[in-house]
């Protein structure tokens, strides 16, 4: 007994969009959806620049790992956010921009040309 199976062209079609469909839902799920800003990521001028969208997160973690010198205070300028960076730690702070616009990481040990600096990041929110 041989049995024969019929392949109409809308089920190779329906088994096509389904298998796309399952893809996709395993390349979305699976995507590394966390913001990363390395050494790498600067521009040619060698600042590094964040850019965020008001409403976009509820609260950002800012992850800093310290390289140099012991310590580096610091705070975010317009905010209520200070933390310390040192040599070989991560320091992580909680950031939740408010409104739009530039707020400056401000080192508190190098924060002018007299003492070695400015020492700024900046975090630009759109």
């Amino acid at each position: 007994m041989n049995k024969v199976f019929i392949i109409y062209r809308r089920h190779v079609l329906i088994a096509a969009i389904a298998a796309a469909l399952v893809i996709a839902g395993i390349v979305y799920w699976t995507m590394d959806r966390s913001i990363s800003v390395s050494g790498s990521d600067a521009g040619p001028d060698g600042i590094r620049t964040i850019h965020m969208v008001t409403g976009e997160f509820k609260s950002t973690h800012l992850s800093i790992y310290g390289v140099n010198g012991e310590s580096h205070p610091f705070y975010i300028e317009g905010t209520n956010v200070k933390g310390e960076v040192k040599k070989g730690k991560e320091t992580v702070v909680t950031f939740t921009p408010q409104k739009e616009g530039t707020y400056r990481i401000i080192c508190l040990m190098h924060p002018d040309i007299a003492h070695h600096g400015p020492m700024i990041g900046y975090i630009v929110v759109d």
